[in-house]
C-alpha cells in the first residue's frame, strides 16, 4: 500500500490552480495529495504547448498504477480522458478522495462511493480554514474562469454559506 496520501488530483484541477499560479494552495489546503503519471504527462504537455502556465509540482507525489488499477483505467478510458481514468482508478484502488472538475469522472467516482470534490471545494476549504478570504478566493476563481474553467457559479459567495466573510 502507498504512503498516507488521501487525495488524488487530476489534470483539470491541477491546470486550474496552475492558471491562477497558485499550486501552493493545494498543498496548504489538502496537505498530502498525489497524482498519476498520465495526469503529469497531460499537464506537462499543456505547459509545453503554452496552454498551461509552468509551475513547480515537485512537491506532488506521482503514484504509478498497480496492474489492477491499470486494467481499470484502460476500461474507463472509453468514457474518460486517459488522465482522469488513471487518476480515478488509483483513487478507487487505494480508497482515496478524488478531486476533478470533469463531470463524467466525478459522476463515475460518486457512483463508486468515493469522496469527490473539485476546484470550488478547494477554494471553499481555503476560505473555511482561513488560508484565503472570500474576496481573494473569488479573484482566483475569476482568473480560472477567464482561462476556461466552466464554474457553476460566478462567485464563491453564492455557495459559501457565510464562511470566511472577511475580505482579502
Amino acid at each position: 500500500m502507498a504512503e498516507p496520501v488521501t487525495t488524488l488530483l487530476d489534470t483539470t484541477l491541477l491546470s486550474n490552480f496552475a492558471h491562477a499560479r497558485r499550486p501552493d494552495l493545494l498543498l496548504s489546503v489538502l496537505g498530502l495529495a498525489a497524482t498519476t503519471p498520465q495526469v503529469m504527462a497531460e499537464l506537462r504537455k499543456g505547459e509545453a504547448l503554452g496552454f498551461v502556465p509552468t509551475c513547480d509540482w515537485s512537491w506532488l507525489p506521482v503514484w504509478v498504477s498497480t496492474e489492477a488499477e491499470a486494467r481499470t483505467a484502460t476500461a474507463w478510458a472509453r468514457q474518460l480522458d486517459p488522465g482522469e481514468a488513471e487518476c480515478l482508478a488509483v483513487a478507487q484502488g487505494r480508497g482515496c478522495r478524488f478531486l476533478s472538475d470533469d463531470l463524467a469522472a466525478r459522476r463515475l467516482a460518486e457512483s463508486l462511493g468515493l469522496v469527490v470534490s473539485g476546484t470550488l471545494g478547494v477554494l471553499l476549504k481555503a476560505v473555511e480554514i482561513g488560508v484565503l478570504g472570500v474576496g481573494a478566493a473569488d479573484d482566483l476563481l475569476h482568473i480560472m474562469i477567464g482561462r476556461g474553467y466552466r464554474a457553476p457559479v460566478r462567485s464563491l459567495r453564492e455557495i459559501a454559506g457565510g464562511i470566511g466573510e472577511r475580505s482579502g
